[in-house]
């Protein structure tokens, strides 16, 4: 197997570096800023974690809904490529217009848009691995992926970090920063898209349909019919859902949780900046152990240490832990996702990928439904933040047990 990234597939990572820059945005910059909103709206710390929280549930739904009826529809030929083109387009715009809204409630309807178009671009984007490289490069290639995403999207992200930590010293206001810091992002991330835009074609997929909506529902209908004969598969997805779904909640929420306890804007961000650094070695490490070890044996092991995360986060409370939780995260995140993405490609119909990947991605990057329901309710069921974020393990903790069975069908 040569290690040589063809063309195409630089290509494809280029966008995963471009819309990982939005990912980090969500999950630092932008929360900092709802809860700039939300204070001058007088909203309560708890309330303002929680009303996030949901926002994000609602994107998910959205995607929930909208991703296997539009992803079974990419199948078709000529169609992935131009339905992933809408939902860019969307989701950047709707970026550029989170920089131009006062109000918190228009802030999270607009990010809710954003959020949305953006999770449903990577059913697209994730299903075409299979057309841009081969079963046995999927590893390595998903994983440079994630591993260039983390590394590339600190570019825009230092840019932004600087306008909103200096932008009194540029005479500027917190609104005018915030705008720029969002137009920056959206820019990066449509400029590295076009790459991928001008070089993918559909390799697998099927034929033509006279009535693309309808047989699109009668297809997404046989895949539960499918799913039953196929275990695996049906495990994984199970497992899946509850293990990244953890493991987003802690992406998304992360700066929130971490600015409602009250600790440093500054030291958060750099935090989290630190999460991106160690994320891009070790995805690259773990890709590279995929080709000598089994990436079910590395799945647990990463199901296992964000176990362990969640846990140790019932004990944040001082600035230093926030620190050492944004390192045991880096270590875990890229390889968690880019080893999933590729077992899951390799198991899946090849021609029905956009199928396949439209349940996958209702699970995948931005899901968080259950994850950031149960955080927010247990938040303000009992008052502590803490607790809330610790009941993320058992999310974990059953994700483990399906994907053990996972294991065992496709020994």
């Amino acid at each position: 197997m040569t290690s040589k990234t063809t063309s195409l597939e630089k290509k494809w990572i280029m966008y995963d570096i471009g819309n990982s820059a939005f990912t980090l945005l969500i999950s630092t910059i932008m929360p900092i800023y709802f809860n700039f909103l939300a204070d001058s709206a007088h909203i309560s710390e708890t309330n303002y974690l929680a009303f996030w929280g949901y926002a994000t549930s609602i994107a998910t739904i959205i995607t929930a809904i909208l991703g296997p009826i539009l992803g079974t529809a990419s199948d078709f030929k000529g169609w992935k490529k131009k339905l992933f083109m809408v939902a860019l387009l969307i989701g950047a715009l709707g970026c550029i217009l989170l920089g131009f809204t006062s109000s918190w409630l228009w802030f999270l309807c607009l990010f809710v848009i954003a959020k949305s178009a953006y999770s449903l671009s990577l059913v697209f984007y994730d299903s075409m691995l299979i057309d841009i490289t081969t079963p046995e490069r999927m590893d390595n290639v998903s994983a440079k992926g994630y591993a260039w995403g983390y590394i590339g999207s600190c570019i825009p992200f230092i840019a932004s970090l600087a306008l909103v930590l200096f932008y009194e010293q540029l005479s500027l206001t917190m609104e005018t920063a915030m705008s720029i810091c969002f137009l920056l992002i959206a820019l990066w991330w449509l400029l590295l898209s076009v790459p991928l835009i001008l070089g993918y074609h559909q390799t697998y997929y099927l034929e033509k349909e006279n009535h693309y909506v309808k047989a699109s529902f009668l297809r997404l209908k046989n895949i539960f019919v499918d799913l039953k004969k196929n275990p695996k598969v049906l495990f994984f997805l199970i497992a899946f859902f509850f293990y990244i779904d953890g493991v987003y909640t802690i992406i998304d929420m992360a700066t929130a949780y971490g600015t409602a306890l009250g600790l440093d804007t500054t030291g958060l961000l750099l935090a989290l900046l630190l999460t991106q650094i160690v994320a891009f070695p070790a995805a690259l490490i773990f890709g590279k152990l995929s080709s000598s070890i089994e990436n079910t044996k590395l799945i647990k092991i990463c199901i296992f240490a964000y176990f362990l995360i969640a846990l140790y986060g019932i004990t944040l409370q001082q600035q230093y832990q926030f620190w050492i939780l944004a390192v045991g995260v880096g270590i875990f995140q890229g390889a968690i996702q880019s080893l999933s993405r590729s077992y899951y490609a390799k198991i899946i119909p090849a021609n029905r990928s956009g199928e396949y990947f439209g349940l996958y991605d209702i699970c995948g990057k931005g899901a968080s439904f259950m994850g950031t329901t149960l955080v927010s309710l247990i938040s303000q069921v009992t008052g502590m933040m803490n607790i809330g974020v610790g009941s993320l393990a058992i999310m974990f903790f059953i994700g483990f047990v399906f994907f053990k069975k996972t294991e065992k069908l496709h020994q």
